[in-house]
């Protein structure tokens, strides 16, 4: 059996869509194990680009099974829009190959609207969330509030959850933020009709799951975000409001841990991310703007402009000891092709000392800094490559690096946006 786990190493949109897309090829099942909508997962295939947020990123091949699972938070409205995008695109979506947890959590119009909300009430001290009502969902989840899927498909459990809960909300809308109350009749028959939409991908995904496992089908787990957006482990509170790591796969598939084989982690040949919080090695210089326009770094999502900075090693010795990877995959690395020289931060300064680990505290991280070592750059031709031979020198010793300070090996390394610009160095 194979049960693989793909996940982010970094703060999010490493390339985990396009990596999940390469190594969907040699899986049966594809599992996306926890966030909501707020993912953005961009897959290149014969030079037509498919943007995914919800829907696993194996649903561009055929005869893959594709799964939502229950640590999802999903949002209807999203996923058919998802659907028919796809459909548009050539791209068929069934319940022959998309299933759904009934265990999942639903986005409710109430999530949203607290959400953004909530957030224009934190002034300056924002999170920056997308405003999908992610957080707010979760936050239900665990206060046990929350409508799950198989709730919706009962008529009189849903109308009575949401009659309680939405009566609640609106009093918290209406008055501690001021905002207009929602009407229950049209979220009632909006979400009925989800019902009858939802019913023929509704399964119980553990049994899905674990029966595939066990029947020497080959699984893969897919991420969103990325380790450092981990609602424990990530840079809190500028985090998501889920489980990112390794971890999260159990929680967010039900299955164990004894059936998972490995995991691999996708990272960036440099490091990126989104919204506020400290990052050590950001670039806020010429050298930082040409990365963000070399590598097309805006939010697949949000269209906002991510930070740049160099690659962070710690970042990824933390990632790869948190979750126990097995492998990187390193991705643009053909971004940095032509720069003269690169860095790469092989520890943080903090209070006189040299650390390898990020800490907990924001106000710790906030005053590390980063030690770098400097290595010479490449000719930009490297996306051109097709085997790892007939890389740079120089971008050999970068990835040597990599794998010296992490304790991990680069399993693949990826020289730009399609399938044919990944290069295999070793099985994963």
């Amino acid at each position: 059996m194979s049960a693989f786990i793909v996940l982010g190493a970094q703060w999010g949109d490493e390339g985990k869509g396009k990596m999940t897309d390469y190594l969907a090829k040699e899986a049966d099942v594809v599992v996306r194990f926890q966030g909501g909508n707020n993912a953005g997962h961009t897959v290149e295939v014969d030079d037509k680009q498919y943007k995914l947020h919800l829907i696993p990123s194996g649903i561009l091949y055929k005869n893959k099974l594709n799964v939502i699972g229950n640590g999802v938070v999903l949002d209807p409205k999203a996923l058919f829009e998802e659907i028919n995008y796809l459909k548009e695109n050539g791209v068929n979506v069934t319940a022959d190959n998309l299933i759904i947890s009934d265990r999942a959590h639903l986005i409710m119009p109430y999530h949203k609207v607290l959400d953004g909300i909530k957030e224009k009430s934190r002034g300056k001290n924002d999170i920056g969330t997308t405003g999908k009502g992610i957080g707010p969902c979760y936050t239900d989840k665990m206060e046990r509030s929350g409508i799950r899927v198989c709730d919706l498909m009962h008529k009189e459990v849903f109308y009575n959850n949401l009659k309680n809960n939405l009566e609640i909300k609106n009093e918290i809308i209406s008055k501690v933020y001021g905002g207009e109350k929602l009407n229950f009749d049209s979220i009632y028959n909006e979400y009925t009709v989800y019902a009858e939409k939802l019913a023929p991908f509704v399964r119980d995904i553990s049994v899905e799951v674990y029966d595939c496992v066990k029947s020497n089908k080959n699984v893969l787990f897919e991420g969103a975000q990325g380790t450092l957006l981990d609602i424990d482990y990530g840079t809190y509170p500028f985090v998501t409001s889920s489980s990112t790591i390794a971890g999260g796969v159990c929680i967010g598939s039900g299955i164990g841990p004894t059936m998972i084989n490995g995991a691999v982690g996708i990272a960036k040949a440099y490091t990126t991310r989104v919204g506020k919080g400290p990052f050590p090695t950001e670039l806020n210089d010429e050298t930082g703007n040409w990365i963000r326009e070399q590598g097309h770094e805006y939010g697949v999502t949000t269209g906002r402009a991510r930070r740049c900075g160099w690659i962070d090693l710690v970042i990824l010795k933390t990632s790869s000891r948190i979750s126990g990877l097995t492998s990187f995959a390193v991705t643009k690395i053909d971004t940095l092709g032509g720069l003269d020289k690169i860095k790469a931060c092989v520890g943080y300064k903090l209070d006189g000392k040299v650390i390898d680990y990020v800490p907990a505290s924001l106000e710790d991280l906030a005053k590390c800094e980063p030690v770098y070592e400097e290595f010479d750059g490449w000719d930009e031709n490297i996306k051109d490559a097709r085997d790892y031979n007939s890389f740079p020198e120089n971008a050999k010793k970068y990835i040597r690096k990599i794998e010296e300070f992490t304790g991990t090996k680069v399993s693949i390394v990826s020289v730009g946006p399609e399938r044919d610009q990944t290069i295999k160095r070793s099985e994963i």
